[in-house]
């Protein structure tokens, strides 16, 4: 079933939707959550996230033609999400202490700032290099595919992979000094 039909299902509070979205990408969205959490339970409960999301937000909220990047999107924040969660409890971060550093709505609201500008900075160095490049890039860093997958996709050497992402990693790094961020 394509994309706009199963939106159109999602629209109409079909639950068929999941099951078709399910079917056309679950194996997609798990390897996803997979790659990050390392946990077959973990990435089944982030795509199962995606799903609930998907449900509660497509009326009115229209994905279009970018269905699949918008639930790897929110697969990809709950499983980075559970990993962060993970961590900080295996460093004692179960239990709050109150101390005077709390930061202030200022600091959040700049933090907030910075990373919009850096997102945005990033979205116009990707724009700004070839589409191979890019997708090779964003296979690794966005859906966390390996180095063999990506060779596999592209259909080229694993040595040409790692070195489009050096060199694109180098040219990034010369970008955001350019724009002024440190690096």
């Amino acid at each position: 079933m394509n994309d706009e039909k199963i939106i159109a299902l999602f629209k109409e509070r079909d639950e068929t939707a999941i099951t078709e979205t399910r079917a056309k990408y679950g194996s997609s969205l798990r390897g996803i959550a997979k790659r990050i959490c390392r946990s077959d339970a973990d990435a089944e409960e982030c795509e199962s996230d995606a799903y609930l999301a998907a449900w509660n937000d497509i009326p009115p909220y229209d994905p279009g033609d970018h269905l699949f990047s918008y639930l790897a999107k929110i697969v990809r924040a709950s499983a980075i999400s559970r990993v962060r969660k993970k961590t900080a409890l295996k460093r004692g971060g179960d239990t709050v202490e109150l101390t005077e550093d709390v930061a202030s709505a200022a600091d959040v609201t700049e933090n907030e700032v910075f990373s919009r500008m850096t997102e945005r900075a990033v979205s116009d160095f990707l724009r700004s290099i070839p589409e191979e490049k890019r997708n090779i890039f964003l296979r690794k860093y966005w859906f966390m595919d390996s180095v063999s997958e990506i060779a596999e996709r592209f259909g080229v050497s694993e040595g040409k992979v790692k070195t489009v992402l050096f060199r694109t990693r180098n040219d990034l790094k010369r970008y955001l000094k350019k724009e002024g961020f440190e690096v």
